[in-house]
């Protein structure tokens, strides 16, 4: 069921329920966005991704619960499409999804777990998606899977976008039709921020080089390469130009920084995230930079880890300006329990000068907006492997109005 009410008052919070036949939903609450020419004072959501239902227990929306939150924010694989593993926390109920069928009892699995339910209710939530709601890895219209007929994969994709359409918080303007669906959109916390929310799967080119990690060549620097496409880097950028917000936030789903994961002289970058598309992410970052855009801030998921990375045209080149800062959360399950301080930890710190923080625990992010200031705070859990797992603020990080680049806070 997907209700849009019109006639309602800015700026408030309402509460509402179902009913059909004797049948009664639990009492949600959500609330509406200031208008566009109000001045907010302050905005508080968090975001967050990648929940594998089978490597854990969903804790962390039990302490996200508790944070009064005007918004949440879910940068994508809100399902994974595997088949079932033994040996986890939870099982997958259902073959490795294909069919619509399939999709909407995975879906069904997911949105049966209390503590995501009741997250659901207390506040309005802003999706979109990245590989898993339909396949690993997936580009457009090529599955990972070699010598899938691109038709054949684009009947897995419309079941997979409709069960997905059906299931989360969607407008009708998102109503798929066939194997497409329109995700990208933008929405307006009065002037205190505006969201600009990405599709980086739809419209991508494949990945160079055979998905393999490697260094920028020609194949990976190729300008035909995209995450965005041209309809939508268009709208992008007529979007950031426009915009009167204070912050500009890009919430979108793979991480943007150019991280070099080699030691010594190799350099080798991962080709699902943006420097797959390097040449269209530097030009991003141009735009942003010649157009001064107010306060830009870029919110990612995918990447299992918090990262707090500040980004420049080039992040080879430290010497270059920043131009925006990127935090990327956790996952809320998928990768089991973490760890602290990860292995390869010095590593990247010494081939990224752009690295400001990394953490391989699981959580999620909190954010906390004012006119002045921008606060990222990093929850993670000790653990999401058994019930009981405690929330602690790992780090927090603070950008301020019209100052770029990040400070620990």
């Amino acid at each position: 069921v997907h209700v849009e009410v019109d006639g309602l008052q800015p700026d408030r919070w309402y509460w509402y329920r179902f009913r059909a036949g004797d049948a009664e939903s639990p009492i949600g609450r959500t609330r509406t966005l200031p208008a566009p020419d109000s001045s907010p004072e302050r905005l508080r959501f968090a975001f967050a991704s990648c929940q594998h239902y089978e490597n854990g227990l969903y804790t962390a929306y039990e302490y996200m619960a508790k944070d009064e939150l005007d918004l949440v924010f879910h940068l994508g694989d809100y399902i994974y499409e595997g088949a079932p593993r033994s040996g986890g926390v939870r099982l997958h109920a259902g073959p490795k999804l294909y069919t619509l069928a399939d999709y909407r009892v995975r879906h069904s699995q997911y949105r049966a777990d209390p503590l995501l339910q009741g997250m659901h209710h207390l506040c309005p939530w802003f999706v979109t998606w990245d590989d898993h709601d339909v396949e690993n890895n997936y580009a457009a219209d090529i599955s990972e899977r070699k010598g899938v007929d691109p038709a054949e994969f684009l009947i897995q994709r419309a079941n997979a976008y409709q069960a997905y359409y059906e299931m989360l918080p969607l407008r009708r303007r998102s109503i798929p039709r066939g194997p497409d669906m329109l995700l990208y959109r933008k929405a307006s916390f009065g002037k205190l921020a505006e969201f600009l929310v990405l599709d980086t799967r739809q419209y991508r080119t494949d990945q160079p080089n055979d998905d393999r990690r490697s260094d920028l060549t020609a194949a990976v620097l190729n300008p035909k390469n995209t995450l965005l496409g041209e309809k939508q880097r268009r709208w992008l950028q007529d979007a950031l130009r426009s915009s009167r917000g204070t912050w500009n936030v890009l919430a979108q789903q793979v991480t943007m920084a150019m991280i070099d994961r080699s030691p010594g002289e190799e350099k080798t970058f991962h080709m699902d995230q943006w420097p797959s598309a390097a040449h269209e992410r530097m030009e991003l970052m141009r735009f942003i930079a010649k157009h001064r855009v107010s306060n830009p801030v870029v919110i990612t998921g995918d990447a299992h880890a918090n990262w707090v990375n500040d980004l420049r045209v080039d992040d080879r080149k430290p010497e270059l300006p920043v131009v925006t800062t990127e935090f990327v959360g956790t996952s809320i399950t998928s990768g089991g329990d973490g760890q602290d301080e990860p292995s390869d930890l010095r590593t990247i710190l010494a081939e990224n000068p752009c690295v400001r923080f990394l953490n391989r625990q699981r959580g999620y992010v909190r954010c906390t907006v004012t006119p002045r200031s921008w606060r990222s705070d990093f929850v993670v859990l000790d653990r999401v492997s058994a019930p009981g797992g405690k929330a602690s603020v790992r780090a927090s990080f603070i950008l301020e109005d019209g100052k770029r680049g990040v400070q620990r806070a």
